[in-house]
């Protein structure tokens, strides 16, 4: 649908007393809505495009990419109706289960569990639906409010030219009803005329609306019972109006918890954001790590260093909060805002005087003329230089706290609490309930590469933690984050291994494994005890959880992995599993 430009003003008509602020208004519904519209997805399309050659005097089609509004997502009745037989399919399935469980009580709890999943995933679903439609209904609320002040103002118009139409409220409504009609006609039409058409075309409108007015009134005067049968019916509509409103209201609250809670913008710009941020990160390590080259000629380097890590969830919730609806490149000046105020790194040249031990001579000649030589030692004082390099890391929970506003950190502490409904957004675990992977009778077969058999002793020896906090600590968070990461680094550090060490799958533990030449992706034939297990769930590519192999027997590789449900557990997949992205080879 195409939209016009704003409706324009006279001077005069800006300095009269009675529609200076109805004017006001439309240009501010006129302004949100041109931001609502550019907050709609774009998509790019190729066109072509017709030339005329001057010199040949033939014609000429090239093609270019234009960029336009991706169409409206289905709305969440049709969303519904397409998953309607896979549901109706699964119901008939739970209800064939639910005749044979009840004396099977390992079934039964299978089954309730296999449930749960099954409503976590379908409610994941339909958040992710809803908010992919946010910016549809916000363009749509922005267009009625913006219809509502355009009218408004012409109405107000209408009333300045003609003071007699104002007569009575039914007068007044269709009058205005009227104008709404023809403004619309003018400014969704065909060949949609200039918005200040619709300026002139009120005028009529109101005359018309006027006159149909007096007929009634006439018609009313000559038989007083119309206008009580009129009252009844606008008595009975508003009654019936009230209630159908409290049931919109009941269902739209309903819908707005889950929306209201879920991160807005689209999958791939949240993680290009925090792939970005990450980027900062790792620029300030490379900098520390080159502090003694760049700053060469001091007798000593002291470190305080706090680690350089961030919550990803952390980041999108606050980018959320504060802009709604972005893209990554929007966000990059943001970024970097937080990042300074996240970490400070200060350097501090200190002179200590210190003392060394000098060995000297003394010669001398006696009274009969031989030479004699003494030596002694003298303590000499110097100045020594040191470089104090410290770095503080005051966690973007903080940096929001200091930068949002009251409204905007209420947001940010839903959003952070919900983790806006995509908790594995950023690698961060596993939903599945079921208990481990029993290992009894498995039969593992070994490989060409031998692997390491006590890192896969010292995972193990860790399943069953919950919540992960001595991984997640140890690598230097202040509080919980999703710790599949850190359970891997925690336990390879454990077992002898300075490196990998890191806390985001794809941003930090892919590309080590693959800048080494140390990667294999799914398939590969030789994994041993000991490598480090990649996960994609949602087989885009970007891997969203991590964990470290027991070993296989042929069929199936088993594995421990940490955040699994938020517990350390075993579990098994078939080598060719689509959810399984690749190998980090330990040796």
């Amino acid at each position: 649908m195409k939209r016009q430009s704003k409706l324009q003003f006279t001077e005069e008509e800006r300095a009269d007393p009675t529609l200076e602020k109805p004017i006001t208004k439309s240009e501010k519904a006129a302004d949100k809505l041109e931001k609502a519209q550019s907050k709609i997805p774009k998509k790019k399309i190729k066109t072509k495009k017709r030339t005329f050659d001057a010199e040949t005097g033939k014609a000429k089609v090239r093609l270019h990419f234009e960029e336009v509004d991706k169409p409206k997502p289905s709305s969440k009745l049709t969303h519904g109706i397409k998953k309607a037989p896979q549901r109706a399919a699964l119901s008939s399935i739970h209800k064939k289960i639910s005749e044979d469980e009840q004396d099977n009580v390992g079934l039964e709890a299978a089954h309730s569990t296999e449930k749960a999943g099954e409503f976590t995933v379908h409610r994941m679903q339909s958040a992710y639906h809803s908010h992919k439609l946010k910016p549809y209904r916000n363009l749509a609320k922005a267009e009625k409010k913006s219809i509502q002040a355009d009218v408004n103002v012409l109405y107000k118009k209408s009333l300045r030219d003609n003071p007699q139409a104002a007569s009575n409220p039914i007068s007044r409504f269709q009058q205005k009803r009227a104008i709404k009609k023809q403004y619309l006609a003018t400014h969704y039409g065909k060949g949609a005329k200039a918005a200040q058409t619709t300026a002139t075309t009120a005028k009529s409108a109101v005359k018309k609306g006027a006159d149909t007015v007096s007929k009634s009134a006439a018609a009313i005067a000559k038989n007083p019972k119309v206008l009580l049968i009129i009252l009844a019916l606008f008595l009975l509509i508003a009654v019936i109006g009230g209630a159908v409103s409290s049931c919109s209201v009941m269902f739209q609250g309903a819908i707005s918890n889950v929306v209201s809670t879920s991160y807005t913008s689209e999958n791939e710009e949240l993680i290009a954001a925090n792939d970005d941020y990450t980027a900062l990160e790792t620029a300030l390590q490379n900098q520390i790590n080159n502090i003694e080259r760049d700053y060469s000629g001091y007798d000593e380097y002291r470190y305080d260093l706090a680690p350089i890590n961030h919550d990803p969830h952390q980041l999108a919730s606050y980018l959320t909060a504060l802009q709604q609806y972005f893209k990554a490149i929007e966000v990059q000046g943001e970024l970097q805002r937080v990042f300074e105020k996240q970490y400070t790194l200060t350097l501090t040249k200190t002179v200590e005087v210190h003392y060394r031990t000098e060995t000297r001579m003394d010669t001398w000649t006696d009274e009969d003329g031989n030479t004699h030589t003494d030596t002694y030692t003298v303590e000499v004082p110097y100045n020594y230089y040191i470089l104090n390099v410290k770095l503080t890391n005051k966690s973007i929970n903080t940096v929001a706290n200091s930068l949002l506003t009251t409204e905007q950190l209420k947001m940010y502490n839903v959003y952070l609490q919900t983790k806006g409904n995509k908790p594995l957004l950023f690698g961060g675990g596993s939903i599945d309930g079921s208990p481990s992977t029993d290992l009894s009778g498995v039969e593992f077969v070994n490989g060409e590469r031998s692997g390491n058999q006590n890192t896969v002793d010292i995972a193990l020896s860790q399943v069953g933690n919950v919540g992960g906090q001595p991984y997640w600590s140890w690598y230097g968070f202040n509080s919980r984050v999703e710790w599949c990461a850190c359970y891997v680094s925690w336990v390879l550090n454990q077992a002898g291994y300075s490196e990998p060490k890191f806390a985001a799958c794809q941003s930090q533990g892919v590309p080590y494994f693959s800048s080494n030449g140390r990667w294999a992706n799914r398939g590969y034939s030789d994994i041993a005890p000991g490598d480090v297990i990649f996960f994609d769930w949602e087989g885009d590519g970007s891997s969203d959880h991590v964990g470290i192999v027991i070993g296989t027997d042929g069929s199936r590789v088993y594995t421990v992995e940490g955040n699994s449900g938020d517990v350390c557990k075993v579990r098994d997949y078939d080598l060719n599993s689509s959810v399984i992205m690749g190998y980090g080879l330990m040796n």
